[in-house]
């Protein structure tokens, strides 16, 4: 592999002592994300003394690290042709409104036709960003769950943003039809999730352990025996609104996994998308908000529903700043 460029090595201050390489890294070097460290050390693209180390080696005062950062990778994935709705786009970002049934990326069962494909088709210079697996992949939707999402073009961009959704200064709103009435009309859910114990592949809210999930949730309309609820992530754990709607009681229309039987006379698939993104500019720092409409098949079901689409049916606006 060609070494793109070696760094001046890195001399550890007393306040650096204690703190994990691939922490310390991610801070030293603003352009790389933790993650993008983590892999470098694995790979031995960064020393400690001269000598490989662990991501999870616990730094002294006064060693010498150095990082070469290699040029990027040519991914393994084949480019394959496949229309996208692209919603903004410059040197630093895409965003993307990625229909019902795509998979963002490449996995166990999903070898093609993911948004990852779709996505190097036209800008091959993905490849090297955020990894060779998930290019460019700052956040994720599960395969059913249609809407919004945000695309890094640099590694630059892709450290800001994962730092906005992480400090959850990133705003993400969904759209969710669910079944039942929730009860009040808004309100935050707070409740830890966990991989469930008894079943790998879900997530569960757990009494237990689990990781911190927050949700706010607002009543959009009351449909016949089901919601349209507006609902806006505080974190940002897989599966979070399915299995905080499950965990409430309100399990979300059409989801196979966490729902109960029934809808498909309705809808083809979870009744979630995502609405409303929003975030600063991670070159400029300009707020960017975006607006993607409710698709079809969900208005499909709030109309047979009793309910009106009209009002989430309009076109996104464009980025502000």
């Amino acid at each position: 592999m060609e070494l793109a460029k070696k760094n001046e090595p890195i001399i550890v201050a007393e306040s650096g002592a204690g703190q994990r390489l691939d922490r310390f890294i991610a801070s030293a070097m603003r352009k790389l994300s933790r993650s993008r460290a983590h892999d470098l050390i694995l790979e031995g693209h960064i020393l400690v003394n001269g000598a490989p180390s662990r991501p999870s080696h616990k730094l002294k005062a006064g060693e010498e690290v150095s990082v070469t950062i290699p040029r990027p990778r040519p991914t393994e994935l084949t480019p394959e042709d496949i229309p996208l709705d692209i919603r903004f786009e410059d040197e630093h970002l895409i965003v993307v409104n990625k229909p019902a049934g795509m998979v963002v990326h490449p996995a166990a069962g999903n070898y093609t036709g993911t948004l990852v494909h779709a996505l190097l088709f036209s800008r091959p210079s993905l490849s090297g960003v955020g990894g060779v697996a998930r290019p460019g992949i700052v956040h994720r939707l599960d395969k059913d769950t249609s809407g919004l999402m945000v695309v890094a073009k640099t590694d630059a961009a892709h450290q800001s943003l994962a730092e906005q959704i992480k400090n959850r200064t990133a705003g993400r709103v969904y759209l969710a039809i669910v079944k039942g009435r929730p009860g009040p009309s808004d309100g935050v859910i707070e409740a830890n999730i966990g991989r469930s114990r008894t079943d790998r592949k879900k997530m569960k809210v757990l009494a237990d352990g689990g990781r911190q999930a927050v949700t706010k949730f607002k009543v959009e309309a009351q449909l016949e025996g089901h919601t349209l609820l507006r609902l806006t992530l505080g974190t940002g754990r897989t599966h979070q609104i399915r299995a905080h709607m499950l965990y409430i009681n309100c399990p979300v229309l059409g989801d196979a996994t966490y729902g109960r039987a029934g809808g498909k006379e309705l809808i083809g698939r979870q009744a979630l998308h995502s609405w409303k993104l929003a975030f600063n500019h991670p070159h400029t720092g300009a707020p960017m908000e975006f607006c993607a409409p409710m698709p079809d098949d969900m208005a499909r079901a709030v109309n047979a529903l009793g309910g009106d689409p009209s009002p989430y049916q309009t076109q996104s606006p464009l980025a502000q700043g």
